[in-house]
């Protein structure tokens, strides 16, 4: 069973419906670890790396604010229509690169090692965690710190869950993501050789609403 009907064509659709930020506003605003403005952690949490990746980095708003920094800044998104924006308007950073490619095969197939390997709602929520941890364990240099955030998990429903894209009357396109609990996270990232793992739930600004898993590790 694929991952997905067509993935790359769910994520073209999906940056179609992102509405534009003026340039300011979108570096300010870049790391939204969590899904409310203005709340919770910043780049803080990637530490001081020298060179960092994220992953599905979407319209490169973080990998651009990191690299305004002086900070060696890749992305990679599987989406060609988020990395065409990407590169449109943030390619003249000199410290900004912008991938196109699926993160398994690019952290398969690549050498590189990064400080920083960080995903903010990204390929750490649509991807495999039993592929994806050995390989980003793998390309982080020693003392490299994994940092991600998604939503938390729906109470009682953990793992892989799947969501069609074009809503319950629409085309066949699906594609799954993988939800579990902090302590479930903190289990994965140690067996995969992570160290000093700090899982958690960030409370949203209204109790009532839905919080954030924020997750660090380290190699």
């Amino acid at each position: 069973m694929p991952l997905s009907t067509d993935r790359s064509g769910y994520w073209d659709h999906y940056a179609g419906g992102v509405a534009d930020e003026a340039s300011e506003e979108a570096l300010k605003n870049a790391f939204g670890w969590t899904q409310y403005d203005g709340h919770g952690p910043g780049d803080e949490l990637l530490g001081e790396p020298l060179a960092t990746l994220e992953l599905g980095s979407g319209r490169g708003h973080a990998v651009a604010a990191l690299a305004t920094k002086g900070i060696d800044a890749t992305g990679i998104d599987i989406s060609p229509a988020q990395v065409r924006e990407a590169r449109r308007r943030w390619g003249h950073l000199p410290c900004a690169r912008y991938r196109h490619g699926d993160v398994l095969e690019l952290l398969a197939a690549n050498d590189d090692r990064w400080d920083a390997i960080y995903s903010i709602w990204g390929a750490l929520w649509f991807t495999d965690p039993q592929e994806l941890l050995p390989l980003v364990h793998g390309r982080l240099a020693p003392g490299g710190k994994l940092v991600f955030s998604h939503a938390q998990a729906v109470p009682g429903s953990y793992g892989v869950q799947g969501m069609y894209g074009n809503g319950f009357t629409g085309r066949q396109v699906w594609i799954y993501r993988w939800a579990y609990e902090p302590a479930t996270w903190a289990d994965l990232l140690h067996r995969h050789g992570f160290e000093d793992v700090h899982a958690r739930i960030e409370p949203a600004p209204d109790p009532d609403k839905v919080g954030t898993l924020i997750v660090e590790a380290w190699r």
